[in-house]
């Protein structure tokens, strides 16, 4: 499960441009606490901390503790806005957890026993539909990964959603329809002697 960490921030009473400037000189970028009924928090964190989480992957998909001047808040990251030309973070968004809330959120999707996929050995290759998939979690249980088993998948398979095991009370966002997350699909040289075998039985029948 994607495990809750804590992360040190401080209050800050200006907004705008130029309160953010003096931020981020001083080693810090703007950030809020929102929803649960609750008004916005304006705060600010560790340039260096979002940097390192943000990069780190899953930023997004994990519970966070927010120590505010000793006052614990529990959290999920919802956004953040990066600098368009040098991708450093510039703000991040986070929504207050409540008492057994449940949450949506992306997690990324990891692929098991590809060395027993007979489809992978005789040359095929992972097409991935799905690289992330939307879930409905208690905020005390999101899985760190969707884990999809490639055991015995040939060439041409299809896994679904219904093929993945997923955890207790975690479902996914989607309900009407058993989705695709990836295929088997065959190498281009096969391919290739496929579509020219067609073609051949096609012209052969013309001519006959």
């Amino acid at each position: 499960m994607a495990n809750a960490t804590e992360l040190k921030a401080q209050a800050r009473d200006r907004v705008g441009k130029g309160a953010a400037r003096e931020l981020r000189r001083q080693g810090l970028i703007p950030a809020v606490i929102y929803g649960n009924k609750q008004p916005p928090l304006p705060i600010a964190i560790s340039y260096n901390e979002a940097l390192k989480r943000i990069y780190a992957g899953g930023f997004l998909s994990h519970t966070l503790t927010i120590d505010l001047d000793g006052e614990k808040h529990s959290v999920i990251p919802r956004d953040y806005q990066l600098d368009p030309v040098k991708d450093f973070p510039l703000h991040v968004d986070f929504f207050r957890v409540g008492a057994n809330a449940r949450l949506d959120v992306e997690v990324h999707v990891q692929f098991i026993n590809e060395d027993k996929c007979p489809g992978l050995k005789r040359g095929g290759t992972l097409n991935v539909v799905r690289h992330t998939v939307e879930v409905s979690a208690p905020s005390e249980s999101i899985p760190e990964h969707i884990v999809v088993d490639l055991s015995g998948a040939e060439i041409g398979d299809s896994i679904h959603i219904s093929a993945v095991s997923l955890p207790s009370g975690v479902t996914p966002t989607i309900k009407d329809r058993d989705f695709t997350i990836v295929t088997i699909v065959a190498p281009s040289s096969l391919r290739s002697s496929d579509d020219t075998a067609a073609s051949g039985e096609e012209s052969g029948g013309e001519t006959a």
